[in-house]
């Protein structure tokens, strides 16, 4: 069970959750597990939380916390495969990050 992560775009008129409309703007399959395990083997607060089986919401305030500990995590590991995947993880953050009413969900199968 991966952990893919999406960008969604938010759109939300008036304060109620029901108005609450969510658009797909990219995403990185983990197709190999990979995300997943480099999460369950973590010891980085936020990757360490993210859970297989559930989605977790993170927010442009999130972004600088979750780049730097996939930056740490990217330094350390060996194999090209997880290289390329964080690489492209980090840059869907990035894009989280510069933009407004962007939320990025981590989710589980």
């Amino acid at each position: 069970m991966g952990v893919n992560v999406v960008l969604m775009e938010v759109e939300q008129r008036g304060t109620s959750p029901r108005r609450r409309r969510l658009s797909e703007v990219a995403c990185v399959h983990d197709d190999g597990d990979l995300f997943a395990e480099l999460c369950e083997n973590s010891r980085l607060p936020m990757l360490n939380r993210v859970d297989r089986y559930r989605t977790r919401i993170l927010t442009r305030a999130d972004m600088e916390q979750f780049v730097s500990e996939v930056d740490a995590t990217r330094d350390l590991v060996v194999g090209p495969r997880e290289r390329d995947l964080l690489t492209a993880i980090r840059g869907v953050a990035e894009r989280c990050a510069a933009g407004v009413g962007l939320e990025l969900h981590l989710c589980g199968d």
